[in-house]
């Protein structure tokens, strides 16, 4: 796929948002029309030959968004599964094979068990709870969050490459999960700050924090390693490529997992259509 430099125009998507004040299916549709424009006036393939999910938030409190989900899920997860199936269309349409990437945690082995039905996919009990449980969301989310990044994308990485395999002999879309390791980032700003010092020390201490820059190296491995690559959890840089927790590759979850997001995914496009 590193052929893809030269013979095409690459492209990088982050999904890097926050849905607060927009609907999330808006924001979301808003965006695709807007690329679609884009690629069209600028005379460009109407394709996309990379798509990088990489949105993360860690939320304190219970912020829904328009739709009534949980702002954390709707950020870590349930934004990154509606562009994804919004933009398959245009990476079907890549002259080259394209790839989806999508970035998790290694604090997805945190979780031991998980449900996934729509209450809580979209994070509707944690609204309704007087005490917010924040780590407990997250590992629903990123699919493990606080400290806890991966199950959910981890399920959906392994479930879209299953899907996509069912209607796509030719391997054209590849998918691929990726952990960078501790970055140094903003995401744990809600927290108290003491926290927040203990966790950025402790993980120095130890060596384990990159910078941004680090972990993008990460990324790129993942997204620009060979299409055979599918389905596959890199992990350390380097190309690396470990396997997830048994919760996350868990093949009855990832359907449960998918079916569900799929069932979200076509009331929200019915709403605002």
């Amino acid at each position: 796929m590193s052929s893809l430099l030269a013979e095409s125009f690459l492209i990088f998507f982050f999904l890097n948002c926050s849905w607060t004040v927009l609907s999330l299916t808006i924001k979301v549709s808003k965006f695709k029309t807007s690329l679609e424009k884009w690629l069209s006036e600028s005379e460009l393939h109407s394709s996309i030959q990379l798509l990088v999910n990489n949105a993360g938030i860690l939320a304190t409190s219970s912020r829904p968004t328009v739709e009534g989900f949980d702002r954390m899920m709707a950020t870590n997860y349930i934004g990154a599964f509606s562009l994804t199936k919004l933009l398959l269309p245009l990476l079907r349409n890549s002259p080259v094979p394209s790839r989806v990437v999508n970035v998790t945690s290694f604090t997805h082995r945190s979780v031991f068990s998980a449900r996934f039905d729509k209450d809580s996919v979209t994070g509707v009990y944690s609204s309704e709870s007087k005490q917010y449980p924040c780590a407990s969301i997250y590992q629903y989310s990123k699919l493990a969050f606080f400290f806890v990044e991966i199950v959910c994308v981890l399920l959906f990485s392994y479930e879209l490459h299953r899907q996509l395999r069912l209607t796509d002999d030719s391997h054209h879309i590849s998918v691929a999960a990726v952990d960078p390791g501790a970055v140094k980032t903003n995401i744990m700003h809600e927290l108290p700050s003491y926290i927040q010092v203990l966790a950025f020390c402790s993980l120095k201490v130890f060596r384990l924090m990159q910078s941004s820059e680090e972990a993008a190296e990460s990324v790129i491995d993942a997204a620009l390693a060979p299409p055979e690559v599918s389905g596959k959890y890199f992990f350390g840089g380097n190309g690396r490529t470990i396997e997830s927790s048994a919760v996350s590759r868990d093949p009855k979850l990832a359907k449960e997992l998918w079916d569900t997001s799929c069932l979200i995914f076509d009331e929200l496009q019915q709403t605002h259509t």
